[in-house]
C-alpha cells in the first residue's frame, strides 16, 4: 500500500432478509440458513418468479428517534433501510456528529434503482386518478441520492455526499469511492454502503424478463439460489441495506474508536461488452482485481478469502471462476470462496455492501460462511466454494467481488488491522 492516509472500519449496520442487525445476519450466514421464500408482499400467482428473499421483521417504529411516524409513512422503504442501518453503524462506531466534525464526515450510499416502491405506487395513482393526484414527494423519494441525502439530514454530516448507481456493483463502488475520498483527504470519516427495496410487482416482472432470474424453484425456494452449482439457473431477488463507517486512522485513534478492519484496496473497471452478460473469461473482473491488489500493495498469494459475487447464474459464476484463476494462478485452488447470495439472494445495489460486512466479520471472527445448495459440481466452476458448512480459517486479507449489468466490475480488499 502506498503512503496515502490509512482507512479503517469502525462501525457496521445491516437490514437483511436474515436479520435486521449485523449479529443476526452473521449468525444466519454461519448457520447456512436460507432466507428465500414465497413472496407475500403481493400475490405472485400470475408471475413466473414467485420467490424472493423478503425482509419480514423490519419495524420502522424501532427507529422513531431518527424517522418519526409521519415521515415513515412517506419515505420509500430503501430510505428507511438506509437510515436504520446507518443508526446501527453510528452506534457501533460511537461516532457523535457535532459542529467540531460535521464538515469532515460525508456519505456515499448507492442504490441500484432507488425508490421503486414509490415509483410503482405513483404510476398507479397517475393512471388511476390523474396527474394532479401524484404525491409531491414522488420526485424526491424515488431518486437514489435521497438515501445519502436523508442520512446527511438525519445525522448532520456535511462532508462529500452523493449516490452511486452501477447495478449489482453499486454497493462496492460506493464503498470504494468512500475509501478514496478519505485517502485523498477530502473527509476524515464516511458513511457508506448500499440500499435497495425492489420486491414489487414491477421489479419482479422487469427483472424476470432479463432471463437472469431463476424460475425452476418456486416450489422449493430454500434451494433456489445455488451459486457455482451445475444446476443453477438464475439469481433470486433480495432486498436490504448494509452501511459501514470508514474513518481515517488518526481520526479514529484520536477518539479511541474500536477498529474492526482496515480497507486497503479498491479496483473498478468495465467490460465494455454487453448490457448484462459478462465478457468470456471475466477479463474486466481480472483487471479490477489486479488493480485492487496493486493499490493495496499486495501479491495475489496474500489473499486468504474471497467473498464472491456468486449470483447463481450460469454465465456470471463461470466468468468469476475463470477470472479468479487468471489473477491467482495456482493459489486460486487454495483460496476459500463463498457466496452470501446463496442465502439472501441478490440485493442488487445493496449486495456489495452487505457482502463487505460479511467479509469484515470473517476477518473479525475467523469464520468463513458457507455457500449453501452446492450439490452438483460444474467443471467450469471447480474451486473451493466452502460448500454447505462454515469453516474456521486464519484470514488476514479478504477480497469482496461485485459485478453489475452494464459490465461494471468493483473489487474491495480488507485486512486485519495492524498498527505497523
Amino acid at each position: 500500500m502506498d503512503n496515502k492516509r490509512r482507512v479503517v472500519v469502525t462501525g457496521m449496520g445491516a437490514i437483511t432478509p436474515l436479520g435486521t442487525n449485523v449479529e443476526k445476519f452473521w449468525a444466519g450466514l454461519l448457520a447456512g440458513q436460507s432466507a428465500i421464500r414465497r413472496i407475500t408482499r403481493f400475490d405472485p400467482t400470475q408471475f413466473a418468479v414467485q420467490i424472493a428473499a423478503q425482509i419480514d421483521d423490519f419495524k420502522v417504529d424501532e427507529y422513531a428517534a431518527y424517522i418519526d411516524r409521519k415521515e415513515a409513512r412517506r419515505i420509500d422503504l430503501f430510505m428507511q433501510y438506509a437510515i436504520a442501518a446507518a443508526a446501527q453503524a453510528f452506534q457501533q462506531a460511537n461516532l457523535k456528529i457535532d459542529e467540531s466534525n460535521a464538515d469532515e464526515v460525508g456519505a456515499v450510499i448507492g442504490s441500484g434503482i432507488g425508490g421503486l416502491t414509490t415509483m410503482q405506487e405513483s404510476f398507479r395513482t397517475l393512471f388511476d386518478k390523474g396527474p394532479m393526484r401524484v404525491s409531491p414527494f414522488t420526485g424526491p423519494y424515488m431518486i437514489p441520492n435521497m438515501a445519502p441525502g436523508y442520512i446527511a439530514i438525519t445525522f448532520g454530516v456535511r462532508g462529500p455526499n452523493f449516490s452511486v448507481a452501477s447495478a449489482c456493483a453499486t454497493g462496492t463502488n460506493a464503498i470504494g469511492e468512500a475509501f478514496e475520498i478519505i485517502r485523498r483527504g477530502d473527509a476524515n470519516a464516511m458513511v457508506t454502503g448500499g440500499s435497495d427495496a425492489n420486491i414489487t410487482e414491477f421489479g419482479v416482472a422487469a427483472f424476470h424478463r432479463t432471463q437472469a432470474m431463476t424460475t425452476l424453484f418456486n416450489q422449493d425456494p430454500a434451494h433456489s439460489s445455488r451459486p457455482f452449482d451445475a444446476k443453477r439457473d438464475g439469481f433470486v431477488f433480495g432486498e436490504g441495506c448494509g452501511i459501514l463507517i470508514f474513518e481515517e486512522l488518526e481520526f479514529a485513534r484520536a477518539r479511541g474508536a474500536h477498529i474492526l478492519a482496515e480497507v486497503v484496496g479498491y479496483g473498478a473497471t468495465d467490460d465494455a461488452y454487453h448490457i448484462s452478460a459478462p465478457v468470456a473469461g471475466g477479463a474486466g473482473a481480472v483487471r479490477a482485481m489486479r488493480r485492487a491488489l496493486q493499490k493495496a500493495g499486495l501479491q495475489p498469494a496474500a489473499v486468504d478469502y474471497i467473498n464472491a459475487h456468486g449470483t447463481s447464474t450460469q454465465l456470471n459464476d463461470a466468468a468469476e471462476t475463470a477470472a479468479i484463476k487468471t489473477v491467482f494462478g495456482d493459489h486460486a485452488r487454495r483460496i476459500p470462496i463463498s457466496s452470501t447470495k446463496s442465502m439472501i439472494g441478490h440485493l442488487l445495489g445493496a449486495a456489495g455492501a452487505v457482502e463487505a460486512i460479511a467479509t469484515v466479520k470473517t476477518l473479525e471472527t475467523g469464520w468463513i460462511h458457507p455457500t449453501i445448495n452446492y450439490e452438483f459440481p460444474d467443471p467450469a466452476c471447480d474451486l473451493d466454494y466452502v460448500p454447505n458448512t462454515p469453516r474456521r480459517a486464519n484470514v488476514r486479507v479478504a477480497m469482496s467481488n461485485s459485478f453489475g449489468f452494464g459490465g461494471h466490475n468493483a473489487i474491495i480488499i480488507f485486512k486485519k488491522f495492524e498498527e505497523a
